[in-house]
């Protein structure tokens, strides 16, 4: 198992199906009623990836990232109904999320690029 596979749940952050990328020339977003810094536990259900992570996730103008430092990039969307797409990557191989939020957490599912494992996400909002 390579150390990105071990990574695979956070690959999703919710983990979460592929992001949605804004480009550069875009006029600033507007805040979304969904930012602020947020907990994520991402649970495998199949596959032989670690059992369990919680990951510091954070979310600016509707934007998802990371706020860990480990060696990985997380990135996604949140739209103004709570639905959210996120992709993890590392390298060469990535897992892809999706879900939604509420104000206060949020739920979805997960699965590596590779097909190799799955799961579930839950998220809760964190005081800023």
């Amino acid at each position: 198992m390579t150390p990105l596979t071990r990574f695979a749940p956070a690959l999703t952050a919710l983990a979460l199906l592929a992001a949605t990328a804004v480009p550069a020339s875009a006029p600033a977003a507007a805040k979304s009623g969904f930012d602020g810094a947020w907990s994520v536990l991402i649970v495998t259900e199949k596959g032989t990836c670690d059992r369990a992570y919680r990951y510091p996730i954070k979310i600016d103008n509707g934007t998802v990232g990371y706020a860990g430092d480990a060696s990985f990039t997380v990135s996604g969307r949140v739209q103004p109904t709570g639905a959210v797409t996120v992709t993890v990557a590392r390298g060469n191989q990535s897992a892809n999320g999706s879900g939604r939020l509420s104000p206060t957490g949020g739920t979805g599912l997960w699965t590596a690029s590779s097909g190799e494992c799955s799961g579930t996400w839950t998220a809760e909002r964190r005081s800023s």
